[in-house]
């Protein structure tokens, strides 16, 4: 009777976490946060206890579960809000390399040593280092590399958004080498007075500018 119960405990708990990961949105492994690893992690050890111990009931183990996804539903909306929120639980991207020099404090900082480097450039298909100009460290782990343009004396411009939800990203101006100011008069040539009202906006390296308003 009891190995009954079992496998039906198990295709219970298996709907259930299918629908908890479904309701948390999709997002591919490679791109989970901490915080979804930790709720993933503690809802496989909630499910494994519940199959192992039939006798104890079941709402013992669906009430966690779903205290554990309105905790991540609600982080994920203020996230959306709060991008100090947003940047203390996944992190920030940080350069590994840029303008061509591999900037080891940053490495240090990261616990991320050269033969991860030289890995991740291997999968993105660059065998050697002075080939790029950029190397981007995402939160998730993956590197973004951007590789040297040698048919172009200029410096390459990259597209990093400078609003985000109404809030200028004064770190990604200073990336590409622009200020504030330079941003508010770019809007001015635009007619853009509130940029609180843009939800997203970039600018190309011919000056194009790519934006959307907010619903």
């Amino acid at each position: 009777m009891d190995m009954v119960i079992i496998v039906l405990r198990t295709v219970l708990f298996y709907g259930i976490i299918l629908l908890i990961f479904r309701l948390m949105g999709k997002r591919e492994i490679g791109e989970l946060s901490i915080l979804d690893l930790v709720v993933f992690i503690m809802i496989a050890e909630m499910a494994v206890s519940a199959i192992e111990e039939p006798k104890d009931p079941i709402f013992d183990t669906i009430v966690p579960m779903a205290v554990l996804l309105l905790i991540q539903l609600g982080l994920a909306y203020f996230q959306l809000k709060n991008q100090k929120l947003r940047e203390v639980i996944d992190g920030k991207p940080s350069f590994i390399i840029r303008n061509g020099e591999i900037n080891e404090k940053e490495m240090k900082k990261q616990r991320y040593n050269f033969t991860d480097l030289l890995i991740q450039l291997r999968e993105e298909k660059i065998h050697d280092v002075r080939d790029v100009d950029v190397a981007i460290l995402e939160p998730s782990g993956k590197l973004s590399v951007f590789e040297k343009n040698p048919a172009s004396s200029q410096r390459p411009f990259y597209s990093l958004p400078f609003i985000l939800d109404g809030q200028i990203q004064s770190r990604h101006l200073h990336e590409n080498g622009k200020d504030e100011e330079w941003l508010k008069d770019v809007l001015k040539q635009h007619d853009i007075v509130d940029y609180t009202s843009l939800l997203y906006l970039s600018v190309a390296a011919d000056g194009t500018l790519f934006m959307q308003k907010k619903n």
